[in-house]
C-alpha cells in the first residue's frame, strides 16, 4: 500500500482541459478520452466488473485519482502504476500498451493447468460481455477466418459487413463464430465457440434496431451496412484453470 493515497491534481482537475470532472461514457454527462493508460485502465476495470471505488480500495489510491487517470492524459509514477496494475490483476506493461503488438500466449503456462468446460449460461455471459470475435466462413477462395465487431441480440450474434467482404459470405451458410480472451499476466484464458446458420438482415426496421443496439461502428471502417445474424445451434466453451481449483 502507498504511504499516501495519490489524488487528482486539485478540484476540477485543473491540469486537464476544461473545468469540472467529466463523467463516464453512458452516464449522460460530458466525457473526454484520456491517455492510452487511461483507456486501458478503464477497459480492464470494466472487464473485471469493478467500479472506480473498487480499484481505489484495492490499490490504496483515491477514487478521484483513478477517475483522473481514466479521463485525462497523465503519466503516473511507476510505483503507483504497479499498485493499480496489481489491483486490476494485470501488469504495468499491459496498462501502458507495451504488449499491444505482441500476439497473446507467449507467457509461461501454469504448471497445474487444465481445461474446464463452460456450460451454456457461462458461454453466453462471456460472449455478451465481449465486442470483437472471429467469423469462420467458406469463400470462393477457400476457408477464411476474420475478426468482426459484434453484438449479442437475445440468443443471436449480429455483426456488420459489406457485400463482397469475407464476412458477407456467411449469409445462408452454417458458420463458426469464436470469441476468446487470453491473459498472459496470469497464464489464463477462455474461448467460446458458436456454430449455427447465418442470414442477412433485410427488414429495414430490424436493421435500424440493430444499428441502435451497436456499441460502436466497425473498427475496419468504411461503409458496412449489411447486417449478418448468426443463430447458434451449438454453443461450447473452455477455460484454462489451475488444477487445484
Amino acid at each position: 500500500m502507498p504511504s499516501a493515497s495519490p489524488a487528482a491534481p486539485g478540484p476540477g482537475f485543473p491540469n486537464g482541459p476544461g473545468t469540472g470532472a467529466p463523467e463516464e461514457p453512458g452516464s449522460g454527462g460530458p466525457w473526454r478520452p484520456g491517455s492510452d493508460i487511461g483507456r486501458r485502465l478503464a477497459a480492464r476495470r470494466r472487464q473485471l466488473g469493478l467500479t472506480r471505488e473498487d480499484v481505489a480500495a484495492r490499490s490504496g489510491a483515491a477514487t478521484t485519482y483513478i477517475q483522473y487517470l481514466e479521463e485525462w492524459p497523465s503519466a503516473p509514477e511507476t510505483a503507483t502504476l504497479q499498485q493499480i496494475a496489481a489491483a486490476l490483476e494485470t501488469t504495468v506493461a499491459e496498462l501502458s500498451g507495451g504488449t499491444a503488438d505482441e500476439p497473446p500466449g507467449p507467457g509461461v503456462a501454469l504448471r497445474t493447468a487444465r481445461l474446464a468446460a463452460l456450460d451454456e449460461a457461462e458461454c453466453r455471459a462471456l460472449m455478451a460481455a465481449h465486442g470483437v470475435g472471429r467469423i469462420g466462413v467458406l469463400t470462393p477462395g477457400g476457408p477464411a477466418v476474420v475478426p468482426v465487431n459484434y453484438l449479442v441480440d437475445g440468443t443471436d450474434i449480429a455483426f456488420r459487413t459489406a457485400l463482397g467482404k469475407v464476412p458477407a459470405f456467411a449469409a445462408g451458410s452454417e458458420v463458426a463464430f469464436e470469441v476468446d480472451r487470453v491473459d498472459d499476466a496470469f497464464s489464463s484464458g477462455w474461448s467460446v465457440l458458436a456454430v449455427g446458420t447465418a442470414r442477412a438482415v433485410t427488414d429495414e426496421d430490424a436493421v435500424r434496431r440493430l444499428a441502435g443496439l451497436a456499441p460502436t461502428t466497425p473498427w475496419a471502417g468504411g461503409p458496412r451496412d449489411l447486417w449478418i445474424v448468426v443463430s447458434p445451434t451449438r454453443l461450447t466453451g473452455r477455460r484454462i484453470v489451475a488444477a487445484e481449483h
